[in-house]
């Protein structure tokens, strides 16, 4: 199974649209954007567009901030991360692609909370896998999947967008 560009695109403004009904609802003006590195850079990119934001977009690498760092390895291109604004007492939309067990999400709210104290986040992910093993929901789902244990959800790009789900390897 794969979703295909068009098909994400149609995603993407779903999930715009409902994001901008709850920011609007909940009066989170001027929000600032952070992608998880690399997908959720991605996805977020395009969401800022779709909302016309101008503000600068942070990207999040929270590979050290893993709890299974010692399980997953050293990556050789970790990339620290850019935030190039201050997350004090601001309204964040964290992005990623894939939402699964939890852990990076966890991890990234660790980074943005060493960063400053914001006034709230609001998670946005293109895909909402079952079974998290965290108490970790998004406010923004694209799409929610119900994969076996041995299935794997990975985004591609940068473009064109398109999602594969393939047996893990």
């Amino acid at each position: 199974m794969t979703l295909d560009a068009r098909q994400i695109d149609s995603l993407l403004d779903d999930m715009t649209d409902r994001l901008r009904e709850l920011l609007t609802s909940t009066g989170k003006t001027d929000p600032l954007i952070i992608g998880i590195h690399t997908g959720g850079y991605w996805i977020a990119k395009k969401i800022q567009q779709r909302l016309g934001l101008s503000v600068l977009l942070g990207e999040l690498n929270i590979a050290f901030y893993r709890d299974d760092f010692s399980r997953i390895g050293m990556h050789p291109h970790v990339a620290p991360s850019q935030l190039p604004f201050n997350v004090e007492d601001r309204h964040i939309i964290l992005v990623d692609d894939v939402l699964h067990s939890g852990r990076t999400i966890r991890a990234a709210m660790n980074e943005i909370f060493d960063f400053g104290r914001p006034a709230s986040i609001t998670l946005v992910v293109l895909i909402e896998r079952t079974g998290h093993e965290l108490p970790i929901k998004a406010d923004i789902v694209g799409k929610s999947l119900g994969l076996k244990s041995d299935e794997h959800a990975k985004l591609l790009g940068p473009e064109p967008l398109a999602l594969e789900i393939k047996k893990a390897e």
